[in-house]
């Protein structure tokens, strides 16, 4: 398993800063939001100079308009494109949303035979993600929403999935039998890691209500070999940077000492 740092949980601080911050602290890579910082022709440019400090182990595709990105579906092409020419393995977006009326983006999707082969180019591998309900009125917006639909879709048009726990618990905290489901397909290929409490969501591990312990043990013992990523909110850390530091390594060996896998700062490890 290999545990990665989203940039987007430290976006308030450079990004030069989140990636020598990751690498000093143990992680195996990094994975980054595409956002303004990729507007313009000089996204690879950006992006490689960032890998020159730490690996970029998977891209997340834009969820807000971003200057020369175009819609929803030219946004998935080129975040392919970018992590194909930049030898990123992994890419995730999000299904279309009804509430935001992104229909146009709605009857592409379900038109690709294979996502692998039509937008990975069969060279990276594309997932989506499970999304949130809306708070308090356990709605969710995102098409694609019931578990069956989404392994169905997933099954039929060969696309991988990136499991996210915030999201799933926001339907209900006790997430582990839906995350089961998305298990058993076989395609998950990518989790993203936090807590959800109180409708808030990308809360610290300890911060919400869900079993988080218990699913990281459920990790170690089906032998998950894929990526874990921490998917923080940055309003959960201190704001002093050395305190920041502090933070991410007792998160970092939490997730050691719950998947076995060696830490540095354990006596175990």
């Amino acid at each position: 398993m290999k545990l990665i740092l989203s940039a987007g949980s430290l976006y308030t601080l450079p990004p030069t800063q989140v990636f020598e911050m990751a690498r000093d602290v143990g992680f195996d890579g990094m994975e980054v939001i595409i956002n303004h910082d990729f507007s313009g022709s000089k996204s690879l440019d950006h992006l490689r100079s960032l890998q020159e400090i730490f690996p970029v182990l998977s891209l997340h595709a834009p969820f807000f308009e971003i200057d020369g990105w175009g819609n929803k579906i030219d946004q998935l092409k080129i975040c392919a494109e970018l992590a194909l020419n930049a030898g990123v393995p992994l890419i995730n977006f999000h299904p279309p949303n009804w509430l935001f009326f992104e229909f146009k983006f709605w009857n592409w999707f379900k038109k690709v035979d294979d996502f692998q082969a039509d937008i990975g180019q069969n060279g990276v591998l594309i997932t989506i993600e499970n999304m949130p309900c809306l708070p308090k009125f356990k709605i969710n917006p995102y098409l694609l929403s019931k578990i069956e639909n989404m392994i169905a879709f997933m099954e039929e048009r060969n696309l991988y999935m990136t499991f996210d726990t915030a999201h799933c618990g926001s339907m209900h905290t006790d997430f582990l039998s839906d995350f089961h489901k998305f298990y058993d397909s076989g395609r998950m290929r990518n989790i993203h890691f936090s807590d959800y409490g109180n409708e808030q969501e990308h809360l610290l591990p300890g911060h919400g209500a869900l079993p988080l312990t218990r699913f990281l043990n459920h990790l170690r013992e089906t032998g998950y070999d894929h990526s874990l990523v921490l998917e923080l909110s940055p309003y959960e850390f201190p704001e002093e940077l050395g305190m920041i530091k502090e933070t991410l390594i007792e998160i970092y060996d939490y997730l050691c000492q719950e998947t076995k896998l060696p830490s540095p700062y354990s006596a175990e490890g």
